[in-house]
Parts: C-alpha cells; sequence; structure tokens
C-alpha cells in the first residue's frame, strides 16, 4: 500500500484516500468491486503513470478524477478539493481544470481542427477574441497550425491526438488525464506523442496522469509509477526504482518481457531451481547507479576465472537515467558460488539469479 496522506511534504495533485468503487448490486445483479480500497497521491508537477492489465481497475481510477464516476466509499481530492462533494456547477468547473485524451480521439467530425479545440470554450461561454487568442497558440504548440480549416478525416491518427490534447489544453487546465491515449498509434507516432506531453509537462508546468497497459511508455515519459491489479494498487514508486527492482509478481509479470537483458525461452524453460552437480547458474546482473560506468563485467570475469560466459544483454533508459543488464553463466559449485557471492557484496552490483542448467 502506499504511503499515508499525511506523510506528504506537499499537498499533491490527486489524492486518493480509502477510495472503493463497487457496480451492480442491485435488482438482482451481482455486485462488482472494480476498486478495493485505494490510497494513492499524484504529486503536483510529475508525470505520473497507472498501468495494470485489462479489467484491473485503471479506467474506473481515471473516471474519478473528473467526476465521471463517484467513489462508492472513500474520496478523490483534486487539488484539494473533494470530487464526490461537488455540486454539477462546481463539478462543471473542476472540469474546465482537468483535461482528458482519449484512446480514440473523440473528434467531432463535422469540425474543423481550430473548432475542435475551440469547443470546451465556446460550451464554456468564452468570447470569441478570446478564443482566437487562445485556440492560435495551441495549435501551434502542437505543429498543427497549417491544419486549422482540416477535417478530422483529412489527419493522421497522430494529428488526431495532437487535435484531441489541444482540447483538452483549451481550458488552461492545471492536470491533464490520458485514457490509453497512444493505444491505437503506431510506435513512431507514439514516440512524438510522448514527446510533446513531455513538453507540456515542462514548459506549462502541468500535472499529467496516464493510464496505460504498454509498458514502453511509462518507461519513456512518466518519473512515478503505480500497477494496479484487481482494484488495488500493489506497487508503487520512481518508475526506475519499479522498474529496475519490481517486488511484486504482477509487477514481475508486466515487466518481463520488456525490461532488460531476456534468455531465449529454450534455455529458461530447462532452468532448475536449485543446482545439481556440473550444473551452471545463470545471473542478470543490473547496472545502474554508481555501477553503471564502472568495468565491474571484466571485475567479475577475474574473480571467477575464464569460466563466465556472457548469454545476452542489453542497454536501456528509463525515465531518463541509463539502465544496463547482462545474463552470465558461471560454475555452480560452492566456491564459485561464494566468491561470486562476495564479490557482488563488495562492489554493490545488482543480481538476479534466474536459475540452474547445464
Amino acid at each position: 500500500m502506499s504511503a499515508p496522506i499525511d506523510q506528504l511534504t506537499q499537498r499533491p495533485m490527486v489524492a486518493f484516500e480509502g477510495v472503493t468503487k463497487r457496480f451492480g448490486g442491485t435488482k438482482g445483479q451481482p455486485a462488482f468491486t472494480a476498486l478495493a480500497g485505494i490510497d494513492y497521491i499524484v504529486p503536483k508537477g510529475a508525470i505520473t503513470g497507472i498501468i495494470g492489465r485489462s479489467g484491473a481497475g485503471k479506467s474506473t481510477l481515471i473516471r474519478l478524477v473528473n467526476g465521471l464516476e463517484l467513489p462508492s466509499s472513500g474520496k478523490v481530492l483534486v487539488d484539494g478539493v473533494d470530487v464526490g462533494g461537488l455540486d454539477d456547477a462546481a463539478l462543471r468547473a473542476l472540469r474546465r481544470e482537468v483535461g482528458m485524451i482519449f484512446q480514440h480521439f473523440n473528434l467531432l467530425s463535422s469540425r474543423t481542427v481550430r473548432d475542435n479545440i475551440a469547443l470546451p470554450l465556446e460550451i464554456a461561454g468564452v468570447d470569441r477574441q478570446t478564443i482566437d487568442a487562445r485556440v492560435k497558440p495551441l495549435m501551434d504548440l502542437v505543429g498543427l497550425a497549417d491544419k486549422a480549416r482540416r477535417y478530422p478525416a483529412e489527419l493522421s491518427g497522430g494529428q488526431k491526438q495532437r487535435v484531441g490534447i489541444a482540447r483538452a489544453l483549451a481550458t488552461e487546465p492545471q492536470l491533464l488525464l490520458s485514457d490509453e491515449a497512444t493505444s491505437a498509434l503506431d510506435p513512431e507516432t507514439t514516440q512524438s506523442i510522448l514527446e510533446l506531453l513531455k513538453t507540456i509537462n515542462r514548459d506549462l508546468g502541468l500535472t499529467v496522469l496516464l493510464i496505460t497497459h504498454e509498458m514502453e511508455v511509462v518507461k519513456t515519459i512518466a518519473s512515478q509509477v503505480a500497477v494496479i491489479d484487481r482494484g488495488l494498487i500493489v506497487e508503487h514508486g520512481r518508475t526506475f526504482d519499479v522498474f529496475t527492482a519490481p517486488k511484486h509478481e504482477t509487477t514481475q509479470a508486466q515487466l518481463s518481457a520488456s525490461i532488460g537483458a531476456k534468455l531465449p525461452e529454450w534455455i529458461r524453460s530447462d532452468l532448475k531451481s536449485e543446482p545439481a552437480p556440473g550444473d551452471r547458474a545463470l545471473v542478470r546482473l543490473v547496472f545502474f547507479g554508481e555501477t553503471a560506468f564502472q568495468p565491474l563485467t571484466a571485475r567479475l570475469v577475474a574473480e571467477l576465472g575464464a569460466d563466465v560466459n556472457i548469454l545476452a544483454g542489453a542497454i536501456d533508459e528509463i525515465a531518463g537515467e541509463p539502465f544496463g543488464s547482462l545474463v552470465v553463466s558461471y560454475p555452480a559449485d560452492p566456491v564459485t558460488l561464494e566468491r561470486a557471492s562476495r564479490f557482488y557484496q563488495q562492489t554493490g552490483l545488482a543480481k538476479e539469479v534466474l536459475g540452474y542448467g547445464v
């Protein structure tokens, strides 16, 4: 579970306090618990990712932030305001402070790029001069200044999402919600949208809360991450810390295919949990922080002898920090294992024993 809210040193942008959400349970319908007691904070000014499998509860969680759903119990606070306690007028005012972008863009096909962006301002009753003054810089920001008179049918998927982002920013919100906003895009377009979101976060000071099942998205953009499973946040922290040393089995399962050096399945499937005579230890070495730039692999070979094989390797970047990993094997006899253990303790090199095999 996350740290108590009162341990915060500054007021968060979003705070979930004991939040549950149940659906059904009336007229003979079975009740379904989508959220089972969420305590979590979203820091102001950060990009925070919520990751989880389909059905884990992440979409319900984000819909509570702008009052599209209300909690069955507990509180959702946005910049200190209890969303569940707002009347209709106050809720409409809150939603102008909370922008949202969607997986399928939700643009109006009969309106131009300019008019789609202007829509929330028109609904809010803003005068045309103010709308014009606000919409043009937004089109410049998202790189669509030359597309003002185009219609959604004339745009690519990435361009449509840029319109959606500009529209979400039109009311000058303090918080931007992203609901699987890159899931319908190809990898290259996804990267350009993530760069745009990072620019918005940096230049406008906007807090960004995004939900996704794509590990690559969170790894690229989020400084903080929470993992949700079966309606509970099972792990959270700095993205780099969670991704490089996942503690919960759900996190480990989701990250296993996307982070670090990987073994071929034909090797992994034959691994044993305990060594037999003649077996070799297969170990993943993790390099980050102080160990990232030290020649520790060469020192390991010197310590254990020449019978150290490198089976796989990868260099990555997580939340802007370098991260590398190697999978090595060496004899699993007691003397070699003891020397290896002593080496890891002395150097601080992180390691994970994957198993034992021939």
